[in-house]
């Protein structure tokens, strides 16, 4: 849901011929749309910390992951897979490394590959997720001063 890299940062290496591995391209499991709450992270759980999983914030991503879940689900996939064949459509250069915890959403993660993306739903995806939709900071206020250092 972090979309920022797209303005400055891909134009930059595209041009340099330099390769981008985008970090948590699951949006830190929330487009994995197993999370409902933030009741769902443990107490000590890092995502607690962080500004686009609180208060409003959190019921603000929260819809926007709906919208992706809905998308997923007229494809009949799940909406990580649609988030991994949406970086993976955006060009060779880009190589997503998503953690996982378990093997099958490993497997799931890695069959996202085989998926074919419509330059129709690639708009779609835009259109619901567009640039600076996310809401709230990626980190709090003290870890956002080292981004793009």
């Amino acid at each position: 849901m972090h979309r920022e890299p797209e303005d400055e940062i891909l134009p930059t290496l595209r041009q340099l011929g330099i390769g981008f591995v985008p970090y948590s391209p699951m949006g830190r499991g929330f487009l994995s749309g197993k999370i409902t709450s933030p009741d769902d992270f443990a107490a000590d759980d890092f995502r607690r910390t962080q500004p686009r999983f609180q208060g409003e914030n959190f019921v603000k991503n929260l819809q926007l992951v709906e919208q992706v879940k809905a998308l997923a689900s007229q494809k009949e996939i799940s909406p990580g897979q649609l988030a991994l064949a949406w970086l993976l459509a955006q060009g060779q250069d880009i190589v997503p490394i998503p953690g996982t915890k378990r093997r099958d959403y490993l497997e799931e993660n890695v069959g996202a590959v085989a998926i074919e993306l419509t330059p129709e739903e690639l708009a779609q995806i835009d259109q619901v997720v567009p640039r600076q939709a996310a809401a709230g900071e990626r980190y709090a206020a003290s870890l956002m001063e080292a981004v793009n250092r």
